[in-house]
């Protein structure tokens, strides 16, 4: 099962390598929004200080949005999915592989430039680290939620939209306490609460998530 999660895992980032207009899309798209909102709203530090968690955390779940509609579809087109079906080793391995896979390509450069970011909303030391942490939590459970929508609207007409109706209320969640922990470091509380329940998210995801997805994935091909 290593061996085939580090075959999967291999796979799609040398595709994710030869396709990198789309990591790049997601990476700007993310600057963009983020960049355009302390121009809009003024040098204030007090108003920036204060907006900063919901606008960096909503940027970084809409660019993570951005690629979950290729998630399978690539490999469901080619003729790809239907032998990772086939194959002796057990799906749920597979999906894992490329979620992994996925969250590196999408979620960790967003985990790494955020808190440049960050400098624009006049953010302290504690609050950027905070932050960090928090996207380093939140981002693999918004892609491991992301492939089971990405999973349950394969082969469907329209899939992005349908994805963001299925996967967006799942989102509120990581996206409330993601956002509350640099909140509550800004206003000097502590954000250990936050990050545990974050964790629980992503311990949680972890779990269900790759089953819910391989079960997708089977009725999606039948």
């Amino acid at each position: 099962m290593i061996r085939a999660l580090a075959w999967v895992l291999r796979r799609d980032l040398l595709l994710a390598f030869r396709r990198r207009g789309d990591v790049v899309n997601a990476l700007v798209f993310f600057v963009i929004v983020v960049s355009l909102f302390p121009l809009g709203v003024g040098p204030e530090p007090n108003q920036l200080r204060g907006m900063a968690p919901g606008v960096l955390w909503v940027a970084a779940l809409l660019a993570c949005m951005l690629s979950l509609a290729r998630l399978f579809a690539p490999d469901h087109q080619d003729g790809t999915l239907e032998q990772m079906l086939l194959a002796g080793e057990p799906l749920v391995v597979l999906v894992l592989g490329k979620v992994i896979s996925h969250w590196l390509v999408s979620g960790l450069p967003l985990v790494l430039i955020a808190p440049l970011l960050g400098l624009q909303f006049d953010l302290p030391g504690n609050a950027l680290a905070v932050l960090g942490v928090s996207l380093l939590l939140g981002t693999p459970v918004l892609s491991l939620i992301g492939a089971v929508g990405a999973a349950l609207t394969l082969g469907v007409r329209g899939s992005g939209v349908l994805v963001a109706l299925l996967v967006l209320p799942l989102f509120v969640p990581v996206l409330i306490f993601g956002a509350g922990a640099v909140g509550a470091t800004i206003a000097g509380t502590g954000a250990e609460a936050h990050f545990l329940l974050l964790g629980g998210f992503l311990a949680l995801s972890m779990v269900l998530a790759p089953w819910a997805c391989a079960a997708a994935l089977r009725i999606a091909m039948e």
